[in-house]
């Protein structure tokens, strides 16, 4: 989409179909162009955020950053990068800490080949405002011909909270689930990855009780032993920065003017893509008496149920709420500076009052400010054109090019490859043996046809050569049906056979159904399967 644009430019985005397939949107070999455009660009924005220039606030913003991606990093893994310099790329991409298919893992070796080879700093943002709202996944078993699905829990089901704040609540039922995962999937694959990676989350258990830290952490680690050399960081900690905590401010200060250009993009998303939900891709910014709802959520590490932030400027100051019981006042200075307002978001962490940025702000923070490339799926890419039409709204500027990546790859299993358009087929010989039966007979060898077969055949050709009328429409219907029955007789074989691959190809379809899933967790593929894909599709 160019800057001035009104309406947002469609990006047909599938995600790949057939196995072992990948989209990537440029190809590889063009990100170092794409790169060197969004830098240009980014020399050209001239954004004030009520004090502070785009440039001074990225240079400050990446600067902390890396260095708390480092700090949080080495925690639990070794990393090997050179040391920050301010000119360096910073590569970007982003996604829930949890057990995700291989086809969003694709987009974390990516991002470490990538960096690697342009010089950037690659860092893996750990989305974990997001709220975890099952910690079991669906892992196949059975038999070839006859798979299931079975739910198998990390742990018990909790509350609906953030990442950040679930923690594990039954070490054994943790304990136990790399071996209840493989062996539910032992039929089907015998060497999963599971049996590997999962001691390395169960170590990490030992130090971390965060469910969402133990699964990256121990996911991290393991992309350390294959090579790859990543930052891992998560969004709270980003917004725990006092570059962000300044961005924070803008925004709420800025709040009519940011949930106008919020909604509007919103809106013009829904229309575009002719969407008449209006919780998609997100919901407005809603409008409560005098107060504004504002793009972040707000909980307490009491209460840590995410819950809608408001605002309301009164008397040189900025109320928060949410709408409950929690209220947080921030001061504004002279000409509404919002240099005390900052200081005070910096300051509610030690009064356990959390807030976070939601998907777009999200979003608009990590490739306005933070860095020179965002590698998305195609979720978020898709939700992203809204964050396009966003900053043009509200900064008037050309926004910065992004990466879109997404692979399909089935687990290895043997299996009969079937389609609905296979059923179909049969579906409509078996129709045509009970209207058309003439057909079949005629179309096939038949030794010693008798008399009585062919004059049933001729006497059909005759009726359905003979013009309905009123006065032989009836007849006409009866006898054409009566030879149809008749000649059922004939085709006894043809339709038991018939039946027979029917019955076949929708049980064939049915496994199919459970096997061909691209949605299963990385965890559950061989080793092997994995690294050879990824080596493929990106080196």
């Amino acid at each position: 989409m160019t800057a001035g644009a009104t309406q947002l430019e469609y990006r047909p985005l599938r995600a790949p179909r057939e196995d072992r397939t990948v989209l990537v949107e440029p190809p590889l070999d063009r990100v170092g162009d794409l790169v060197d455009a969004n830098r240009r660009l980014r020399g050209t924005y001239q954004v004030d955020f009520r004090g502070r220039l785009l440039a001074e606030l990225s240079r400050q913003a990446k600067a902390e950053l890396v260095a708390e991606a480092v700090r949080f990093t080495t925690s639990y893994r070794d990393v090997h990068l050179p040391p920050f310099e301010p000119t360096r790329p910073i590569y970007l991409a982003g996604h829930q800490p949890q057990l995700f298919h291989p086809g969003v893992w694709f987009k974390n070796f990516a991002l470490g080949i990538l960096a690697r080879q342009c010089g950037a700093v690659p860092i893996n943002l750990l989305i974990d405002s997001d709220a975890i709202r099952t910690a079991a996944i669906r892992v196949p078993g059975g038999t070839l011909s006859r798979p299931n699905v079975a739910l198998v829990p990390m742990d018990d089901s909790g509350p609906i909270v953030p990442f950040e704040e679930r923690q594990i609540l039954r070490c054994d039922v943790f304990r136990r689930f790399g071996r209840r995962a493989a062996d539910q999937l032992a039929p089907l694959v015998p060497d999963p990855l599971v049996r590997d990676y999962w001691p390395l989350a169960v170590e990490r258990a030992a130090s971390a009780s965060n469910l969402g830290e133990c699964l990256a952490q121990a996911r991290h680690r393991l992309e350390g032993q294959w090579g790859l050399e990543t930052l891992e960081l998560p969004q709270s900690r980003v917004c725990n920065l006092p570059a962000f905590a300044w961005f924070t401010a803008y925004v709420l200060a800025e709040l009519p003017r940011f949930a106008a250009a919020y909604n509007a993009a919103v809106e013009e998303y829904r229309q575009v893509h002719r969407v008449r939900n209006a919780a998609h891709p997100v919901p407005n910014l809603a409008a409560e008496e005098n107060w504004l709802e504002a793009p972040f959520w707000i909980w307490t590490a009491d209460d840590p149920r995410r819950r809608r932030l408001f605002v309301k400027a009164i008397a040189g100051e900025l109320r928060l709420t949410d709408r409950q019981s929690l209220e947080v006042r921030l001061p504004l200075g002279p000409g509404g500076d919002i240099a005390r307002a900052a200081e005070r978001l910096m300051g509610l962490a030690g009064e356990r009052i959390r807030i976070r940025s939601r998907a777009l702000t999200t979003t608009l923070w990590a490739r306005l400010v933070l860095g020179d490339l965002f590698l998305h799926g195609i979720g978020g890419a898709k939700y992203d054109q809204v964050t396009d039409s966003l900053m043009e709204r509200l900064f008037a500027l050309q926004p910065p090019g992004i990466l879109v990546l997404s692979a399909t790859i089935q687990l290895p299993i043997p299996r009969k490859r079937v389609s609905a358009r296979d059923l179909a087929a049969i579906r409509e010989r078996l129709r045509a043996l009970e209207w058309h039966p003439e057909t079949a007979i005629s179309n096939r060898p038949c030794p010693g046809r008798c008399r009585e077969l062919d004059e049933l055949i001729a006497a059909k050709s005759r009726w359905v050569g003979t013009a309905p009328t009123r006065e032989n429409a009836r007849l006409r219907w009866r006898e054409i049906r009566r030879i149809n029955q008749t000649l059922q007789s004939w085709l006894t074989a043809d339709r038991q056979r018939l039946l027979e691959r029917r019955a076949e190809t929708a049980s064939a379809l049915r496994a199919e159904a459970v096997l061909a899933s691209r949605e299963y967790s990385f965890c559950l593929y061989p080793e092997r399967t994995l690294r050879e894909f990824f080596a493929e599709k990106i080196f």
